[in-house]
């Protein structure tokens, strides 16, 4: 899996202290995105889940996904996901695609059961707000995976 970096107890990812994994790759290329090296699906450096995971097994902070674009990798997220379920955390992930999008792609509904909360739908920067709660512009929003999946509609992840 391409890393681009582990951030060790940021809070600016979800709530409380968390262990954020920047995955290597993005399609979306949002005009304004805080992160544009993380487009390049060869930057960052390989780690293996083993290496992923004693970091997070170290740090014992729940999780976020981010990066790039971690839907870009599902089926690595999904395993790395289940594993840190395992290991008691809770799993945040920011996305490019909107919950429509990855409901209808078998492939990314895949990773959806794995994941508590997905901040979905791309950055664009006429909606930028940066005093909005773990998101960077107001179409992005905040969805409880768990409850969504039940209702067969987006639900709000409610603080």
């Amino acid at each position: 899996m391409r890393v681009l970096d582990i951030m060790r107890g940021t809070t600016v990812d979800g709530p409380g202290f968390r262990t954020s994994i920047y995955l290597a790759g993005c399609e979306h290329r949002c005009s304004g995105c805080h992160n544009p090296q993380s487009w390049d699906f060869s930057a960052g450096k390989e780690m293996t889940e083993a290496e992923i995971l004693q970091i997070v097994a170290e740090e014992d902070f729940d999780v976020t996904f981010s990066g790039g674009d971690p839907m870009y990798h599902p089926e690595e997220v999904r395993q790395l996901a289940i594993k840190i379920h395992d290991l008691g955390h809770n799993i945040w992930l920011y996305t490019g695609f909107t919950w429509e999008e990855l409901i209808k792609n078998a492939d990314l509904a895949h990773v959806l059961p794995e994941i508590d909360v997905i901040v979905d739908g791309p950055f664009i920067e006429k909606y930028r707000d940066p005093d909005l709660l773990f998101r960077g512009s107001a179409n992005q929003r905040i969805i409880d995976v768990a409850k969504s999946l039940e209702a067969g509609i987006p639900v709000d992840w409610i603080r």
